[in-house]
């Protein structure tokens, strides 16, 4: 057990039952049927993009890694499948041995990907292979969908600094992933310890309404938090009447104020005023933090403000509006008999309502324009054009069973960061419209 990430070691537990029954039931009866150990191609993809939205973001590859490493069935996972009677004996004694020994590829961490594009790339046998669907959907699925909405918050917060604290809106564990997320797309800390704990995030705090509350008066709320924080903590100004709280936390704190927070309210009208008051009292250095139900939207209209940080919490940890990727895991290759050398042939469904896929394991590059602009995600099953290359966008994840291609997570912050300024200009705008680079097929 490991974890790929900077901070502090921490055992992952068997994933092995976050697993949607009837891949357990298909695994009984290709065992039965002797086509179990076919070797097979799956691909995680998705059809389209969440309705208004120029890009999607990949999330979560480090998180699955952990995932397949630990897919382990122990003696009690095995005694419930008995007692529930999901499965028969067989199948039992085959998932007592089993890990997973076969390859992964896909993008990696940070990277841009658009309807059609191969996310992630599994192959092996159909058994060890199908019994993964479920849990890398969970964790993809998930961490994009967060990732692309911290992505458009910070392209539209610019410069200032973005905290992620939507713990308290969602699961408790998909909160640490929210944040690890979050991170990746461009937000600068989290309130949340345990993803600092696990991931080295740097984490942020200081106080609620209620610590105020506390006290007989807010003065003393003040300065109770002075006390113990020093002169450079941030304090929160919106519980009773803001200038008049305003002008307490300088009296308290000095002119080297840290911060004022403001949670609610007119909060463009009140930044104005905020940053006007705090000017008049000597405290220009005093840094103003809004928070208060954020979206990229609010964030945007808030540029013109003298706002210096913005605390981000539902709408991130929900995905703005959009809490799936929709990304889906289909088996586009398997072999004919279980042979090693057998070739694979390409299958995938056909069905009415969009609901198809393209057969054959496919490679994925991004072909650049004359000025070395992204303009087309290319996307083919045959032979790689020589000239797409230096442009391919898969690596290599797991090898054997084992992984290859651990990073940092601050790696694939940096390359997130890096591959929006490769896109057309039209990827950043918030405005709804289609992806910003078409999916070609070759």
């Amino acid at each position: 057990m490991s974890t790929a990430e900077p901070g502090l070691p921490m055992a992952v537990p068997s994933t092995a039952l976050f697993t949607d029954q009837y891949e357990l039931t298909m695994l009984q009866a290709a065992l039965r049927a002797g086509t179990a150990g076919r070797r097979s191609v799956f691909e995680t993809f998705t059809r389209r993009l969440p309705e208004g939205r120029r890009y999607g973001v990949v999330a979560g590859v480090g998180r699955v890694l952990d995932a397949v490493e630990n897919f382990r069935f122990d003696e009690r996972m095995l005694e419930f499948l008995r007692e529930q009677h999901v499965v028969d004996e067989p199948t039992l004694e085959w998932l007592a041995d089993y890990q997973f020994g076969g390859d992964i590829h896909g993008y990696p961490e940070g990277e841009v990907y658009f309807p059609g594009s191969p996310i992630m790339r599994v192959e092996g046998t159909f058994a060890e292979c199908v019994v993964l669907e479920t849990v890398i959907l969970s964790i993809l699925n998930h961490d994009s969908a967060v990732a692309a909405a911290a992505s458009r918050m910070s392209v539209a917060a610019g410069d200032r600094p973005l905290i992620e604290m939507g713990a308290r809106r969602t699961h408790e564990l998909a909160a640490v992933a929210a944040a690890r997320s979050a991170y990746l797309g461009g937000f600068a800390s989290t309130s949340v310890l345990a993803a600092g704990y696990r991931y080295g995030i740097p984490t942020v705090g200081t106080s609620a309404h209620a610590f105020t509350l506390l006290h007989d008066s807010e003065r003393d709320a003040f300065r109770a938090q002075v006390d113990s924080l020093g002169e450079g903590t941030t304090l929160l100004v919106d519980t009773y009447d803001v200038a008049e709280a305003v002008r307490t936390a300088v009296e308290v704190a000095g002119p080297e104020l840290g911060a004022v927070r403001i949670d609610s309210g007119d909060l463009l009208l009140l930044a104005h005023r905020v940053r006007r008051q705090l000017d008049e009292l000597g405290a220009e250095r005093t840094r103003i933090v809004v928070t208060s139900d954020l979206d990229e939207y609010a964030i945007a209209s808030l540029a013109a403000a003298p706002v210096d940080a913005y605390g981000v919490g539902t709408q991130l940890v929900t995905g703005s509006g959009h809490p799936t990727c929709s990304m889906v895991y289909k088996l586009v290759a398997r072999a004919d008999s279980e042979a090693p050398d057998a070739p694979l042939r390409p299958v995938a469904k056909r069905a009415l309502g969009g609901k198809t896929s393209v057969a054959g394991a496919k490679w994925a590059a991004r072909r650049p324009d004359a000025n070395g602009v992204a303009e087309a995600e290319v996307v083919g099953s045959g032979e790689l054009p020589p000239e797409l290359a230096p442009h391919l966008l898969q690596v290599e994840l797991v090898r054997g069973g084992e992984p290859v291609s651990r990073e940092s997570l601050a790696t694939a912050r940096d390359r997130h960061r890096t591959t929006l300024n490769g896109l057309p200009m039209s990827a950043t705008q918030l405005s709804r419209g289609e992806p910003v680079l078409p999916t070609v097929y070759l």
